[in-house]
Formats: structure tokens, sequence, C-alpha cells
């Protein structure tokens, strides 16, 4: 069942012309939205990622090109472990769970961040999924998975200067083009609209780069209490902004 069918207000934004081509999503709140119900924060978690499911089903119908979440930060690994081995099995399940539905919705999957980091099984989820939507067009679901910001312009950085320094790049040739060739959204648009759940209201090191000229709404619902009405909600709000990009 499409968007318009499920949520029949999704036919009244105001013009889909005006949607975002990419859309980042900061989740946020799963333990609070267990802690609220008496249960763990693995509870919270698990359904976090049921939420998944609809939110990029829903970027799909509307016609947005690209959806990147927040899974997991480089700052996460700071968490109890059994907290990080319970995110790390979610994602795995997910991937090969959700995999042939993925495809069917024509959705193809990309990672951003340090894959070299996380263990040999995620790695192979993460294989098979990138391998199975490869040729998918529709939709481009990006997941930060291990990331940080700061960390990605350092990578790119260094992989510029070692260029330059190999003599085979002239810092002259470096612009910003050039250097967002080497941030892991490569091939990407810049991020449009940055939705953050949970009443928080900072970007936690997510896409600093990409998000220079993108339009930021937060919503108070915890993540797993984010359904489809709040998603256009939060892209009507989106579409009611004024988008100068410097200019007047």
């Amino acid at each position: 069942m499409s968007i318009f069918e499920k949520v029949p207000e999704a036919g009244s934004l105001a013009d889909l012309s005006t949607l975002p081509r990419h859309v980042g999503i900061i989740m946020d709140g799963n333990g609070r939205w267990a802690k609220s119900r008496g249960m763990p924060r693995a509870y919270g978690h698990r359904a976090g990622v049921e939420r998944l499911h609809d939110i990029v089903k829903a970027t799909g119908d509307l016609g947005i090109e690209v959806l990147t979440v927040y899974a997991f930060s480089t700052e996460n690994w700071k968490r109890p472990a059994a907290e990080v081995e319970g995110l790390m099995k979610l994602l795995i399940e997910f991937l090969y769970r959700e995999i042939d539905q993925l495809v069917e919705n024509g959705v193809r999957i990309v990672f951003s961040g340090d894959e070299a980091g996380v263990g040999e099984t995620v790695q192979k989820a993460m294989a098979y999924a990138k391998d199975r939507t490869k040729d998918n067009h529709r939709t481009t679901f990006n997941v930060a998975f291990n990331y940080g910001g700061r960390q990605e312009i350092l990578l790119a950085a260094k992989k510029l200067a070692a260029q330059a320094a190999a003599g085979t790049l002239c810092p002259e040739e470096i612009t910003a083009e050039r250097f967002a060739e080497e941030l892991d959204t490569a091939g990407l648009p810049d991020l449009d609209l940055v939705i953050r759940t949970s009443g928080e209201q900072r970007l936690s090191n997510f896409m600093l780069y990409q998000s220079a000229y993108a339009e930021f709404v937060f919503v108070k619902e915890h993540w797993p209490d984010f359904d489809e009405r709040a998603y256009l909600r939060a892209i009507g709000e989106f579409q009611r902004r004024g988008r100068r990009f410097g200019g007047l």
C-alpha cells in the first residue's frame, strides 16, 4: 500500500515539485521511548528498526531521490557493549529481512561510514545488501553506520593531500566539487532537509559538509513514533521555507 492510499493527506502536499531531493534523518529517542513504557533500551531500538520500513517506503512513494538515516555514529561505541552488539545484530537482521521488499520497491542501498571498523558479519550483510540492490534506481537509501562527519571530512582532506604530495593533483584543482568526490556521499546530492526526532536540536556530527544549506526540522516524536503523518508534516514545513542559498 502506497503512502497516498495509507495517508490520503499525502496528496495535499503543496507542490510535489518542491519536495526535497535528499532527506537526512537523525533517528533519536529509541531509549527514551522504551523507558516511557517500562521496557529496556533494546526494545526501543527494535521498534526504531521497524519504523524504518514505513519511512523508506514513503520516501520512494513520494518520489524523493535520497534518504539518509543516522543509524550508528562513531561515538556510539562508547555505549555498553551489550547495546552495541544488539545494534549490530539489528542492522544485520534488517538487511536480510527487508532485502526482497527493498528490491521490489526499487531501493538501492549504500552506506556512509567506516565499514572496515565493524565486524566481519556486519560487513558481509552490507556487501550483500549493496550487491542485491545495485541496479535499483527509484530511491537511494543511504545508511550512515559507524559514521562521523568530522572524521569523514578529515579523511577526505588526507586523501587529497596525499594526491597533491604524489604530484597527481594540483592544489589549485581542489574545488568544493572535487572535495565532495572524496566524501562518503560522492555522487549523491547535498542534503535539502534534516529531520531530528525526540526534541533534540543539534547535529551530533551528522553530515556536517553535506548539510551546509539544508533546512532543519526538529520534531517532538521519538523515532519509533515518527510515522508517515509526522514525516509529511516535516516535509510540509520544508516546503514552506524560503531557501535563498545566500542570495536575496
